[in-house]
């Protein structure tokens, strides 16, 4: 069921929540599927148009989070036991309205969310993220003594390389969700460049350490 509302779409779109695991557009995720309702579920989506919903559970509370980012199964493998691998990619996030089912799997009422338009060049901040993501890879590389390479497909878009930043941050699903939450680009990069200028400072003291007692 899909309907428009003035230019907020809504449909229904069946959940998967995963501790500690947040999904950003752009990004993939795969995932074993083994539980049996999540098997249900997998095999209605593929007789559909193969997307529901990815949402985060916060280990400690055990509280699912009200926005999620959808997947889109691109490839499947089934295994035995109707047990499935799945390789997913995170397309529009969503904010829940309403849960219409809770059984055999969650199936929610939702509706898609973007970031605000602006009229800022937010290519210079993008620029900025760019390079302390590389500042902070070389010094890891350094510090692990091995060499680590970036990808060469890192988005140049500011809005897509502020997803691709967020969702190549690990270890912080609550900072994670807070960025994909967020609905100014701008914020969300200058978020990232405070963690990631944190991250370089302190991977920089620990080189500078290394290196003088070598």
């Amino acid at each position: 069921m899909t309907f428009s509302s003035s230019s907020v779409a809504v449909r229904e779109l069946p959940l998967f929540p995963l501790p500690e695991v947040v999904l950003f557009p752009g990004r993939r995720l795969p995932l074993h599927i083994f539980e049996f309702r999540y098997r249900i579920m997998m095999n209605t989506i593929l007789q559909s148009d193969g997307r529901f919903g990815v949402l985060m559970v916060d280990p400690v509370e055990g509280k699912v989070a009200n926005i999620g980012c959808c997947a889109e199964l691109i490839h499947h493998q089934r295994l035995p036991d109707d047990r499935m691998k799945v390789m997913t990619l995170g397309q529009q996030r969503f904010r829940i309205l309403e849960y219409v089912r809770e059984k055999p799997y969650y199936v929610g009422l939702v509706e898609w969310i973007e970031d605000d338009p602006t009229d800022r060049d937010l290519h210079p901040l993008g620029t900025e993220v760019d390079q302390l993501l590389r500042d902070v890879v070389h010094l890891s590389g350094k510090l692990s003594g091995q060499e680590i390479e970036l990808p060469d497909d890192i988005p140049t878009s500011p809005l897509e390389l502020s997803y691709w930043v967020a969702g190549n941050l690990h270890g912080v699903a609550q900072e994670q969700q807070i960025l994909l939450e967020m609905q100014d680009t701008a914020a969300r990069l200058e978020r990232e460049s405070e963690i990631l200028t944190s991250t370089r400072n302190h991977l920089a003291a620990r080189t500078a350490l290394k290196e003088a007692f070598n």
